[in-house]
C-alpha cells in the first residue's frame, strides 16, 4: 500500500481510500478527497512536513497524516 508519505519530490498520485475519522476535516475541505491528484512539491528540512499541491491548493501536512492517505502513483 503506497501513501502520500511515500511520494518523492515532484511525484504525483491519485488519492484513494482513507478513514475519514483519522483525517482532519480541513484537509477534506481543501480537496484531499478520493480521486483527486496530489503532487509532492517539497519536504521540510527535517522531513516531518510535506508541502503538497492538491487540485491547485498548496499546503503542508505532517508525515504521520500523509501515511494514512492511500494513493496510486501517476507516471
Amino acid at each position: 500500500m503506497e501513501t502520500i508519505a511515500h511520494l518523492k519530490r515532484g511525484e504525483k498520485g491519485i488519492i484513494g481510500n482513507y478513514s475519514t475519522e483519522l483525517i482532519p476535516v480541513k484537509l477534506q475541505e481543501l480537496g484531499c478527497l478520493p480521486g483527486n491528484e496530489v503532487q509532492l512539491i517539497q519536504l521540510s528540512p527535517f522531513k516531518d512536513l510535506l508541502y503538497l499541491n492538491i487540485n491547485g491548493s498548496f499546503f503542508a501536512i505532517r508525515k504521520e497524516t500523509a501515511a494514512l492517505i492511500e494513493i496510486a502513483k501517476v507516471a
